[in-house]
Parts: structure tokens; C-alpha cells; sequence
């Protein structure tokens, strides 16, 4: 198997959204942004899929040393392989790669954010950071692109966060902020025993309106001279942000849920996005 072939294998495995926005660029590019996604999915796996967090955090030093190889150009592991013929063209740099690793190490060194600050640190580590690589391997021209990309990431994952709030309780994992858990009256118990609160429906909504406003910011920032390369990202928008009104729509039930959408609609969002190349509408 060929460290492309590693890192298709991986990403079509993981069933992931990102996936979609992935099926319409050039091959040069799709053999990229899959490499980058197949990185993320191997250190976020290393905590993921790791029980003992002394072997995690072990695991996580040797992907720095990986990438340390990377750019030494002596890369061992397939996924690294796979990026390196990337790194000029697609101004792929050392640091944000070493920061998407200090945002997964997060997840090991605390499961509560005091407040949205701490939080916003962590989703622009473990995805403002793959968005403005992402971006840079789309094509993106103007500075103005990375700071829409920074902005799609971190609505992304604050999309994620709310999309898994049971399943990452069910880790002893909370991300919601605490003051925001104080501000509805929402006891960290009850997200962690699944027990749906009063405030609980009026504290999702509020996430679900700051997931937004983050999309409108993105939206706002991309440049139209960098939106037809940029249509990758605009599909996962599309995707993701239908996933967020579904869960809207469905009423929060995500301490006991998780809202998905069929592969064939998330297909149709994509299509539908790379044709029209327009933001979709929130």
C-alpha cells in the first residue's frame, strides 16, 4: 500500500463530512488535503483510542519527533510520506502541524474549559489551524482567505462540541464553557448522568447561535476573488450547518443522540455547493 493509497484507506474509513468536500479538486490537491486529514485523524486517534494517558502523551512526542522528520525530509510514517511532496506547493509549515498536536495533548491535560476563551484556544488548535492549512492547499491567494478559513474552523468545531456533547460526557469530557453552564443553571452532573436540565434546551440554543455568528464571520471574510478555490471548504459548510439546524430541529437531544446525515444527502449538499460556489445561506 502507498502512502496515498494509507491515507485514501483512512479517510474514507473514518466516515467523515470532510470526505465530501474532498471528491471534486484535482488529484494533486485531493492527494494533499487527504494526507493533511489523514494527520489529523492519526494524532486525534493517538488520545482517542489510547486509555493510559502516559502512552498518549508518549504517542503524541513521537508524532512531534515525526514531523521534526518530516521537515528533515527522512518522513517514516505514511501519512508524513504522503505530505511531503506537498509542503512547498501548498505552503504545508512546520508550526501549525506542531499545533494541531498541542490542541489533541489539550484533551489530555484537562476535560473543562472555565470559560469560552480557554475553549476558543483549543477549537484554533485542533481546527483553525487544519483550516487555514486546508485553505493554503485550496489555493487560497489573499491573507483575508486564512482569517475565513480560522473562522470556519473554529465553527466547525464548536459544531462537533455540540453535535457530541453526550458522547464526550460519557468520557468524563465537557466542553461546554462553565460560565455558560452557571449562566442557564445547567449542573456539569447532569450533562455527565444525561439528565436533561430546565435550562439545558435554552443553553444549546445559545451554542448553536455562537456556531452561527462564527459562520457569518467566515462568510463575511472570503474574499470573492478566493471563492471558487475555496469551494471545498464551502461545502463542508454547507454540510455542517445543515447539521446544526437538524439538531436545532430535532431539539437538542444530544445527550442521549447523535443527529448525522445520509451519505447521500451529505452528497447532494456538496454537489449542490460546488455548483452554485456560493456560501450557503444560515
Amino acid at each position: 500500500m502507498t502512502p496515498d493509497q494509507y491515507c485514501q484507506d483512512k479517510a474514507a474509513r473514518s466516515g467523515s463530512s470532510f470526505y465530501y468536500s474532498f471528491l471534486f479538486l484535482p488529484a494533486d490537491r485531493r492527494r494533499a488535503i487527504t494526507a493533511l486529514y489523514a494527520f489529523c485523524r492519526e494524532v486525534d486517534d493517538t488520545v482517542d483510542e489510547t486509555s493510559d494517558a502516559q502512552v498518549a502523551r508518549a504517542r503524541l512526542q513521537w508524532w512531534r519527533g515525526e514531523v521534526d522528520q518530516l521537515f528533515a525530509g527522512t518522513p517514516q510514517h505514511p501519512v508524513t510520506r504522503a505530505l511531503a511532496p506537498h509542503l512547498d506547493s501548498c505552503n504545508i509549515r512546520r508550526g501549525p502541524l506542531i499545533e494541531i498536536i498541542d490542541g489533541m495533548q489539550m484533551d489530555l491535560d484537562q476535560n473543562r474549559y472555565v470559560d469560552f476563551e480557554g475553549l476558543r484556544l483549543y477549537c484554533h488548535r485542533v481546527a483553525g489551524v487544519v483550516g487555514q492549512l486546508s485553505a493554503g492547499i485550496f489555493g487560497a491567494t489573499q491573507p483575508a482567505t486564512l482569517e475565513y478559513a480560522e473562522q470556519l474552523g473554529l465553527a466547525f468545531q464548536l459544531t462537533n462540541i455540540i453535535r457530541d456533547v453526550g458522547e464526550d460526557a460519557r468520557k468524563g469530557r465537557v466542553y461546554l464553557p462553565i460560565e455558560d453552564l452557571k449562566r442557564f443553571d445547567v449542573p456539569v452532573h447532569d450533562l455527565l448522568t444525561a439528565r436533561n436540565a430546565a435550562g439545558f434546551s435554552a443553553l444549546m440554543q445559545f451554542q448553536t447561535e455562537r456556531a452561527r455568528e462564527y459562520y457569518r464571520r467566515a462568510f463575511a471574510l472570503l474574499p470573492a476573488q478566493d471563492r471558487r478555490a475555496q469551494r471545498p471548504g464551502l461545502i463542508m459548510a454547507a454540510i455542517y450547518s445543515t447539521l446544526l439546524d437538524e439538531i436545532e430541529r430535532d431539539g437538542f437531544r444530544v445527550l442521549t443522540h447523535r443527529t448525522s446525515l445520509t451519505p447521500l444527502r451529505k452528497l447532494w449538499l456538496a454537489w449542490r455547493t460546488w455548483m452554485r460556489g456560493t456560501p450557503p445561506a444560515l
